[in-house]
């Protein structure tokens, strides 16, 4: 089976980890009911008890849902207990984001966020229904997936040098194709006819699939995506990786530059991936959380796995993540103004 097919199984079930000795449960009871905190850990003690569920902001057999059926499996195993995948897609992720963030605070829903879901939805809806920062708790970070610029057969452009002269020449007549308006697709691509002092058309697409196929065809010349998507056919010629958005270079790719070695100074776009709980979610539960998620990550076969289709697997301490959404907030709100995106 292969690992698409193992992802994309669904729900996976552990065996039950062994539970603290008795003896330990109660001196700790005995020492916590002085100050109340009696109640409060034993329930943290026994987490979890039941099964856990994870929303994902996106429908099955897309890239971020394999992401996370990948994660749940390993995080199942470290904790004894499956944990359910729950798809939400549309909305660009709100809808989810919304029913997490109204969830019991328990630890046994969780939400695999995104950089779209907690740091660009803010610069793009003016009505929010739910604050990114106040109404979750930030467990880890686990993937980030730098973007490739991607072009089509019918583009003549050999590297980014030569793609910038070309759209220089035609003004408003290249195009790039995005998952939808406001997706960090879309952004990429903005962010990128900034730097680059370039007007091109942005054509929106609903997801990634219907792109795939008009990139392939020619009827767009170009695009800002995942490379787990366009994996295949770069590989086989189909379709040409000119760069890549993060800071430093794929592993998978070694040999294609970043936009900012080819020329576009302070290009920096990586798709980040994580999990969160609702606010005041008890510490001992993101401790818990927060443990077994990078016992999870740091799986080699896990690691292999994603780093071959161009993902990096990645941990943090939820401080570290929380530190992060607040820095990245700022960043897409420029970026989004600059673009002209909205969505409300």
């Amino acid at each position: 089976m292969t690992f698409s097919q193992r992802l994309r199984a669904g729900i996976f079930r552990a065996a039950p980890l062994a539970n603290p000795r008795r003896r330990q449960l109660t001196l700790a009871l005995a020492a916590a009911a002085g100050c109340g905190l009696a109640p409060a850990l034993a329930w943290a003690q026994g987490f979890p008890d039941k099964p856990l569920r994870l929303v994902v902001p996106f429908p099955a057999g897309g890239a971020a849902d394999m992401m996370a059926r990948g994660m749940a499996l390993r995080l199942g195993t470290q904790l004894g207990q499956q944990v359910v995948i729950e798809n939400r897609g549309g909305a660009g992720g709100t809808t989810a984001a919304e029913v997490v963030a109204r969830a019991p605070a328990d630890g046994y829903t969780l939400f695999f966020t995104t950089m779209g879901t907690h740091a660009i939805n803010p610069a793009l809806y003016a009505k929010l229904r739910y604050d990114p920062v106040k109404d979750f708790a930030p467990v880890a970070l686990t993937h980030t997936t730098p973007r490739v610029l991607v072009v089509g057969p019918t583009v003549t452009a050999r590297n980014v040098k030569e793609l910038v002269a070309l759209a220089k020449q035609k003004p408003g007549v290249l195009s790039y194709g995005s998952a939808g308006n406001g997706s960090s697709s879309h952004l990429s691509g903005a962010l990128f006819e900034a730097l680059a002092g370039v007007n091109m058309m942005h054509v929106p697409y609903k997801g990634s699939a219907p792109l795939l196929t008009d990139v392939l065809a020619g009827r767009v010349d170009m695009t800002f995506d995942s490379y787990t998507v366009y994996e295949e056919q770069i590989r086989s010629g189909r379709a040409r990786a000119l760069a890549v958005t993060s800071r430093t270079r794929l592993s998978s790719l070694p040999d294609i530059p970043t936009l900012a070695e080819a020329g576009l100074a302070g290009y920096d776009v990586s798709n980040w991936l994580g999990v969160m709980a609702p606010a005041n979610t008890p510490k001992a539960v993101i401790d818990t959380l927060n443990a077994a998620l990078v016992r999870a990550m740091a799986t080699p076969e896990l690691r292999k796995q994603l780093i071959h289709l161009g993902i990096e697997p990645a941990s943090s301490s939820p401080e570290e993540f929380a530190q992060l959404v607040r820095a990245e907030i700022p960043k897409w709100r420029t970026i989004v103004k600059q673009s002209g995106a909205t969505l409300d």
